[in-house]
């Protein structure tokens, strides 16, 4: 057995005792981090380097704190991107590319105009930029912290950062009538609700809670997707997996949109509502 295999099986043993259930894969992802190549390419490194065992116990003591993976490699991936997160941002979940999906599967325009609320990191705007390079994007965070992140991600795409609250009277009102796409992924967990250390004492708190019911930054992205979508334009709103039905009725009582649905996670679980705006072609 190889002194690489050696230090990551001992890495998985340590990860799993401190309860983490991705612990093999984590092992794994810290060691292409440190030795600065992919996970698939492991198993042909010939010799992990001469500093590789202090680096990797460093990293491996730290994701056992809870501290998350994507802060020790400084990236996660979403969808077609990776992209660079850390302290002060909201690190994207894969729960999320089901949004994305649906999203990419609709019949927008060739150059769409589309808005990416609560953006974070970037990740819905990027990826998107990613799918639609001819897009108009407006990407919108209230986080200088986050919009740093997000400016860093979308470096080389045409996406447009704005720093606002989306609750924001009167925000953006040249936008109104006329954009092809909302999406958001706003903070929406209860405020009293349990998450995982890794959310509870890295991602900032203002990206994942959303008051006593969750519901209270939907709200305003609901208004704000209803006064800026050109009829036919289409609306996706992830939300906590609690909150889907109020979440179909505070859309419905727009009064504006037609084909609300809630619709599911890759794990099975409720997660977003889309729907478009009446008065269009579908």
């Amino acid at each position: 057995m190889t002194l690489l295999r050696r230090a990551i099986d001992s890495a998985a043993a340590t990860l799993a005792e401190a309860g983490i259930d991705s612990a093999r894969w984590d092992a794994e992802e810290l060691a292409a981090h440190v030795t600065g190549t992919e996970r698939g390419r492991l198993t042909l490194l010939e010799s992990p380097g001469e500093d590789f065992l202090d680096r990797y116990r460093d990293v491996v003591a730290a994701r056992s704190r809870r501290v998350p993976l994507q802060h020790l490699t400084g990236t996660a991936a979403f969808g077609p991107v990776s992209l660079h997160v850390g302290p002060g941002v909201f690190v994207p979940r894969p729960e999320t590319e089901a949004l994305l999906a649906w999203v990419t599967a609709q019949p927008l325009p060739a150059r769409p105009v589309i808005v990416d609320l609560c953006t974070g990191s970037g990740a819905l705007a990027v990826a998107l930029a990613h799918e639609y390079p001819a897009a108009r994007i407006v990407a919108i965070d209230v986080s200088a912290s986050a919009l740093g992140y997000a400016r860093r991600n979308a470096a080389g795409t045409a996406v447009e950062l704005v720093q606002a609250d989306v609750a924001e009277p009167g925000l953006l009102a040249e936008l109104d009538g006329g954009v092809d796409a909302v999406v958001a992924n706003p903070p929406y967990v209860p405020d009293a609700a349990v998450v995982e250390t890794e959310v509870a004492q890295h991602d900032p708190r203002r990206a994942v809670f959303g008051g006593p019911d969750g519901m209270a930054v939907i709200a305003p992205v609901v208004e704000l997707a209803a006064r800026w979508l050109r009829p036919g334009g289409v609306f996706a709103v992830e939300h906590d997996d609690t909150t889907a039905a109020r979440t179909v009725e505070m859309v419905t009582g727009a009064g504006c949109f037609d084909d609300v649905e809630a619709r599911l996670d890759l794990t099975g679980r409720p997660r977003f509502v889309t729907a478009r705006k009446k008065g269009g072609t579908k």
